[in-house]
């Protein structure tokens, strides 16, 4: 469905640029898998997602909230190595930094990683095309049932991903 949203634009149907990010997310009482992240003070787990220009996932992979970011990204394209192919830039935020990740991203991909940082001077401001992974998250948020992780398995969490990504694809068709 993606492939066909990105044929009408004019585009390849797979792409060549992804922008890559996690999200953690708290559970309720009822979900059996979690993890701790330490750096946000959230259990619960982690969805990671890497997007095409337009937001729309070309991956989606979740894990305990334990899991750092650079492990769950590196596992989210060994699972989609066939989506990856013909990807040669990979955007990351600054919790991706590192030579031993961008070597484990290139041997697997080939793909160049540009790790974009925040402003040190603390102030406000929009990160070129960064924002199109934030705006991808922000869509999950409209879903009530993806506001917390309510399932008790990983996969059942994929699963309503996928569907919430589903919808939108087809409310924009």
């Amino acid at each position: 469905m993606v492939a066909d949203r990105r044929l009408r634009q004019g585009r390849s149907a797979r792409t060549s640029f992804v922008i890559l990010d996690a999200q953690s997310i708290k559970n309720t009482a009822t979900a059996e898998n979690k993890g701790y992240d330490g750096g946000k003070k959230i259990s619960g787990i982690k969805r990671h997602l890497a997007v095409d220009i337009n937001g729309f996932p070309q991956a989606i992979h979740i894990t305990r909230a334990n899991i750092t970011d650079r492990d769950g990204a590196i596992a989210l394209i060994t699972l989609n190595l066939e989506q990856f192919k013909l990807v040669r830039t990979m955007m990351v935020d600054s919790g991706y930094t590192g030579q031993n990740f961008a070597n484990e991203i290139s041997s697997l991909t080939s793909a160049k990683v540009i790790v974009v940082k925040r402003n040190e001077l603390h102030q406000f401001s929009v990160i070129p095309q960064r924002w199109l992974i934030e705006r991808s998250f922000s869509w999950l948020g409209n879903y009530h049932r993806l506001w917390r992780n309510c399932e008790r398995k990983l996969n059942t969490s994929l699963m309503m991903v996928s569907l919430a990504f589903i919808r939108l694809l087809l409310k924009r068709y």
